[in-house]
């Protein structure tokens, strides 16, 4: 087993046992996506599993999500049963909404209502289980991301590929959420915005692309309605302390740098399309299966 510890922090002999037979002990933390990539490099095992160091997985986890893997030879990515408390739901894999936006299929319902093994869009990389034959072809976690939306833009290049995705009850996982971050800060506004616009830019076809500016206006407004309101996103950000007047900045700043990367943001949308199996009216069908409105996810 090789454990990437991502956390930057200096620690005690974090391998006391001997039984893990690797430990990589960053100096400072290099993002979620260049973490999980030096786990995969230096292994070769046939699978790559995710864990937030937030998140505290049954004992069980692990073994649930490789039987899935072994009965599934077309997916290459595993959703776990995440969960918030008890028996409520994170996620049982992710949405997508028009503009990009990612949001957790299930979240807050109660883990009832997703008790069958079924096909999902794609993992939450809180808690995921990916095939290396998969990530060998399409290729690893973006790490320009830095942080947020990466498991969203693999799972979106994994399906133009023709990967499947399975959702696997009982591969639980408790996660309190967004804690590593912060539920609201604007640390996570601003890569959760620019995120999105590299997923869409790389990820979307021209019909999806062109739309989803009018989509992020939509959004927008719900995210101000909802303020008023005091609930969503945009409430959370100001109930945490910090001025609503940073968000308008914060989107600013986040569409600079998609504009300032867009070079090499659509050379890499020419490489999915390279090796997709999929038509573009099949990735919008796709899509619209597992679509979330820009409404809810502000509201979210």
């Amino acid at each position: 087993m090789i454990v990437v510890d991502n956390s930057g922090a200096r620690r005690a002999n974090p391998n006391p046992s001997g039984r893990i037979a690797r430990v990589i002990a960053n100096e400072r933390n290099v993002g979620f996506g260049a973490a999980i990539n030096q786990g995969f490099r230096a292994s070769e095992a046939p699978y790559v599993a995710t864990l937030n160091d937030d998140a505290v997985a049954d004992p069980r986890w692990l073994e649930t999500l490789a039987a899935a893997a072994e009965k599934r030879p077309r997916a290459g990515m595993f959703a776990s049963e995440v969960r918030l408390t008890g028996e409520r739901l994170d996620s049982a894999g992710m949405l997508i909404a028009a503009d990009g936006s990612s949001k957790q299929r299930g979240h807050g319902e109660p883990t009832a209502n997703f008790a069958e093994l079924t096909d999902a869009l794609l993992p939450s990389g809180s808690a995921a289980l990916y095939r290396r034959e998969m990530l060998d072809q399409i290729g690893l976690f973006d790490e320009s991301f830095f942080l947020y939306c990466e498991d969203t833009d693999l799972g979106l290049r994994a399906r133009w590929a023709g990967w499947e995705c399975a959702y696997v009850p009982g591969a639980v996982v408790e996660h309190r959420y967004s804690h590593s971050a912060g539920r609201a800060s604007p640390l996570k506004a601003y890569y959760v915005e620019r995120n999105r616009l590299y997923t869409a830019i790389k990820n979307f076809p021209p019909a999806m692309l062109a739309r989803a500016p009018l989509a992020t206006l939509a959004r927008y407004f719900w995210h101000v309605a909802s303020l008023m309101e005091g609930r969503g996103k945009a409430a959370e950000f100001r109930q945490a302390g910090y001025s609503a007047a940073l968000l308008p900045f914060l989107v600013l700043r986040a569409h600079a740098s998609a504009l300032f990367h867009l070079p090499g943001l659509l050379r890499e949308r020419r490489r999915i399309r390279r090796i997709a199996r999929l038509s573009a009216r099949e990735f919008r069908s796709l899509l619209a299966e597992y679509s979330i409105g820009v409404r809810e996810v502000a509201a979210l």
